[in-house]
């Protein structure tokens, strides 16, 4: 049986370079990560092969999410791939790939392993304002 995922392709004004350092360096990521306008908590990020990234947001209704996980292929500028450990949820994987392209980058990104169609759903919600709140940050509005 093959376990739900999602998969987003956005289109982003900035650089591979650019999209790269805000998906991975802890100071960036802590300015705009979340699926909301909410604050970002907290972010670390030991990027390296078994390294292990931790994030703390807080949605604009007040809920906390901490997705936490480990860094499982890392391609500076292309690839990143990393567990998605959230409490009361099975691990997933989550994987991003950028690819220049004229005026900036394709990225695609895919959270795949989700363990039923409800977190799927969720997901795909959750997923579609991170990308909302990355493009932001990058100036892509």
């Amino acid at each position: 049986m093959t376990l739900p995922s999602v998969t987003f392709v956005r289109r982003i004004k900035a650089s591979p370079a650019r999209v790269w350092a805000a998906i991975t360096v802890p100071a960036q990521m802590a300015q705009w990560w979340g699926p909301d306008a909410g604050p970002t908590l907290s972010a670390e990020s030991d990027l390296r092969p078994g390294g292990r990234y931790s994030v703390v947001f807080q949605m604009l209704n007040g809920q906390e999410g901490n997705p936490t996980g480990a860094y499982r292929e890392i391609v500076p500028g292309q690839k990143l791939v990393f567990t998605w450990e959230l409490a009361g949820e099975p691990d997933s994987l989550v994987t991003f790939l950028l690819k220049p392209v004229d005026g900036g980058t394709e990225l695609t990104l895919t959270h795949e392993q989700l363990p039923s169609e409800p977190l799927r759903v969720s997901h795909a919600r959750g997923w579609a304002g991170f990308l909302d709140e990355l493009s932001a940050f990058l100036g892509d509005v």
